[in-house]
Parts: C-alpha cells; structure tokens; sequence
C-alpha cells in the first residue's frame, strides 16, 4: 500500500476525522487571534523595535507566542504562563501533602489539582501582563517612535485584562484540543506558532544570502545541522533500553499459563519535549519581565538571560536536566511497575522480586535519563551559538526543532494508533511508528 493510500485511511475514520478537524479549527482560531492586537498600542513601532529583537530574549519569547508579542495580540503572552504554573503545582506536590494526598485520589484528585493550575495561571498571567504593560510605556522604537501613545493606568489595566483573558483562553483551547482532538493541545499550540513563523524565517535567510549578510557555505552548513539535528531527534526518540522479563509458569483452571519471556521498555527520552519547554517557560518568565523594565541593572539580567549567552546556556542546561529527573519520577514508578510485574508473576532473570527489581530499574532509568539529558542539552544549545556567531533567524533554534519534530512525532503516532486499532495500515509497512508513547 502506498503513502497516499495510508494517508488516505486517516478520512475513512468518522471519529479519526472528526478529530483532526476539529483540532485544526482551534488552531486557526488561535492563529487568528495572534494578529487581534491589544488597545492602545502603536503596532508600527512596536515591529520595528522587534525587527532589533532577534536572537534576544524578545525574540526567543516572540517564537513561543507565534508571533502574537511582536503585534502585543491578544495572545502575547502565549502558553507560557499555564506551563510555568503546572510545574509550581508539580513541585508543590512533592512538598505539600494536601495536593500529594489529591495526587492518589486518581480523577476527583486530577481535577482539583488542574483547578489549581488554572488559578495560578491566571496570577502568573497578571504578574507578567503587568510588567509587559509598564515597560512598553517607557520604550521607544529605534526611530524614536513610542510604543504606547497615551500611557496611563486605562492602558495598563486593559493590558492586563486583554493578555490575561487571551492566556486562559488559549489554556481552554488547550484543554479543548487534548480531551476532544488528536494530540497534546498545549505542545500543539507551541508546535503552531513555531511552525508559523518558519516561512518568514526562511524568505529572512534568502534575504540575507543575497545580500552577502549570510555567506553561501555558512547557509549550506545550517542545511547540513539542520538535517543532523532532524535525525538525531527522530533517531533518539525511539530509543529503547529493553529489560528481559521471565514469567514464571502457574496453572490457571486446566491450563498452564505463564513460561514466556517478554520486555520491559524503557525509552532514552521518557520525558520527550516536556524538560526543554518547562525549562524555556522557567527563565522566560523573569527574563520577560526584565527586557520590559527600563533599568541598567533589569537590562543586565535581561542580557545574561539571552540564548547563545554562558549563563544562559548553563541555566538552560541545568533546568533540562533537572526536569528530565523530575518529569521521568512523576510518570514513571519503579516501585508501581515492580509490584505489578510481582502480581502477575514476572520477575527480571537474577533479580529478586520486589525491592530489588525496583532498585534494578531505577538504576537502569536513571542512567539512560542522563544520557537523554545530555542529548536535549545538545541538541538545544549548540544551534543557538551558530545563530549568535553567524547572524541566523532564531527560528531555526535546536529548542524549536525539538518541539516540531517531538510534536509530530507525538502527533503520527496518536493516529498510527487510531488506524491500527480499526485495522488499517498506518504510515509504516513494517512494524510500528515510534513515538514517545508507543
């Protein structure tokens, strides 16, 4: 069976269908409401200061927003606020036994914890929203223009109401996309902005191939690093390090069960995406708030916060390290799967059952989860020094690249699993699409 025909099953769904249609009409409303900018803001000048922006913080978050912060839509602020909040609630839960005790109460728990991120997304919002306000007051274009014409409190509170409202109700699409579409809502409105602004970037790299600005080789070297990074991600991803597992024989009525040798999977890359964006939302956040504050020493950490800088690289490295240990705890637990293993009567050939066989895997996960920190570390960093050393638009970041390709891959393999499961031939002949679910 060709592509074409394996594509084509995708329609033959009603509910695969259904799907995926209505996951892209509340992409479109989401693109849609990146170009609604916010009252009171003069949008000429606010374009030709971030026209100055890439390669800054400015630029980094403007991707991540899709565009929506260069126009100060309604969405400027984006996904970022509800990312920064379920990683608070995540870390309270660890420390707070109140939310660790509604963490086992499975559904009813699930939700009052989700009500919680929920608020804290709306504070986050306010705070970052307010600070936006503030700064845009006291900025200029590079011509000389003002950024807010009539300053003053009405402009402020709108602001706040205007970027607040837009953030929860991107949570809610969100929200919306997960429960009744295909795929995860939040990373695919992240995916979608980035992939927005990808034609811009590239007609931006032929601009300044052909006036010199960007050399030949160097536009053939990004191609070539591009193509490496695309590669190692897709490679990666399904990364598996397989543990035998022996099934011990037992009589089950009149028959004998048991006897047979399965595996265990654990992938390089248990957390995919998730530790480059929890760790980008985490120094985003301050880092916004300073580019925004017209002070010499907010501009100075606004500086040190900047992609392609040391501190910034050793900041951003550390947090993906420790989200990929934290994020691999919260959906992985060696002890869960041991005693479960237990029960039905499997145990890992020289392990003892139990204690043991948690300890095993845990030792195994930790180790394969460093070198999958390394790998996100790399692929996330090094594309950053060629943009700053050779003046590349920051879309082609390593950070960018990860999530498109993670999302999608994340994405086909939803719908590989649709298909398969009504028996029709998925995107691959042989075997399985390897996701970071599968």
């Amino acid at each position: 069976m060709s592509g074409a025909d394996s594509f084509g099953n995708v329609f033959r769904i009603p509910e695969l269908k259904r799907r995926i249609i209505f996951t892209l009409s509340l992409l479109v409303v989401y693109r849609i409401g990146t170009h609604i900018p916010t009252p009171g803001i003069n949008t000429v000048a606010l374009l030709e200061l971030f026209e100055k922006a890439s390669g800054t913080i400015l630029g980094f978050f403007n991707m991540f927003s899709g565009g929506a912060l260069s126009r100060l839509s309604v969405f400027a602020l984006g996904i970022m606020p509800y990312i920064s909040a379920s990683i608070i609630i995540q870390l309270m839960t660890m420390v707070s036994p109140y939310l660790a005790r509604l963490k086992k109460e499975g559904e009813a728990g699930q939700k009052k914890i989700t009500q919680y991120t929920r608020y804290g997304t709306i504070v986050l919002s306010m705070v970052q929203s307010s600070g936006i306000a503030v700064g845009l007051e006291a900025m200029k274009s590079p011509s000389g223009g003002l950024i807010v014409p009539h300053a003053g409190w009405e402009f402020r509170v709108m602001t706040i109401l205007t970027l607040t409202a837009g953030t929860a109700f991107l949570m809610w699409l969100g929200e919306q996309i997960t429960e009744r579409g295909i795929g995860n809502g939040i990373s695919l409105i992240i995916f979608a902005g980035i992939v927005a602004g990808t034609p811009a970037a590239i007609f931006q790299s032929m601009d300044l191939m052909g006036t010199g600005e960007i050399p030949v080789l160097v536009m053939l070297l990004l191609l070539v690093v591009m193509i490496f990074v695309v590669g190692a991600i897709v490679y990666t991803e399904g990364g598996q390090r397989r543990i035998a597992i022996q099934y011990a024989k037992r009589v089950v009525g009149r028959k004998m069960m048991g006897g047979q040798t399965s595996h265990l999977p654990l992938k390089v890359n248990t957390s995919g995406v998730i530790p480059p964006i929890f760790a980008s939302s985490i120094i985003m956040f301050p880092a916004t708030i300073a580019q925004f504050i017209n002070e010499p020493w907010m501009q100075t950490v606004a500086g040190m916060l900047t992609p392609g800088n040391l501190f910034y690289s050793m900041l951003f490295v550390g947090a993906i390290f420790f989200f990929c240990y934290f994020y691999t705890a919260v959906i992985f637990n060696p002890i869960d799967v041991s005693e479960n293993m237990k029960k039905s009567g499997g145990f890992i050939p020289g392990i003892r059952p139990g204690h043991k066989t948690s300890e095993y895997i845990d030792k195994i996960l930790s180790r394969i989860t460093f070198y999958g920190a390394i790998y996100l570390s790399l692929v996330c960093i090094l594309p950053d020094y060629l943009i700053k050393y050779f003046n590349i638009p920051f879309y082609f970041g390593g950070t960018s690249l990860l999530i498109v390709v993670g999302v999608s891959l994340d994405t086909m393999q939803q719908i590989e699993s649709h298909l398969v499961m009504r028996n029709y031939d998925g995107f691959v002949k042989k075997g399985r699409l390897k996701g970071r679910r599968g």
